[in-house]
This record gives C-alpha cells, structure tokens and sequence, in this order.
C-alpha cells in the first residue's frame, strides 16, 4: 500500500482541502478520488509525483 494525498480545488484550482488515503497502485488511488465528495476537481499525488487530475461533471448525478 502507497499513501496518497488527494487535493480538493475550487473553480480558480486553488486547494481547498486534502485528504491521505491508501491505495495498492495508481489506480486504486484515481477510482478512491472519485468516490470523494464535496469537490469537481481533483489532483492526485504521491510523494512530489503528480499521479493524476479529476474533474467530476456536477451536472452528472450518481442516479443517472
């Protein structure tokens, strides 16, 4: 397991707020990004590593 810090951005892709969590690979860490609430956009790092970005459709809802 790797650690990993997801960062929550506004619209003006300033951090608003960051969580740890654990994932076996890059992967795991993106789809445990996207299950994150609160935020539309994200960035995922590992260490000074950029791992990925996310940006979640607020249109989109889950029920759809």
């Amino acid at each position: 397991m790797s650690a990993y810090r997801v960062y929550c951005l506004d619209g003006a892709g300033k951090v608003w707020a960051a969580e740890w969590i654990e994932a076996e690979d890059d992967s795991a860490a993106l789809a445990a990004a996207r299950e994150i609430n609160g935020a539309t956009r994200y960035e995922i790092w590992e260490g000074q590593r950029l791992v990925g970005r996310i940006q979640v459709d607020p249109q989109i809802s889950e029920e759809d």
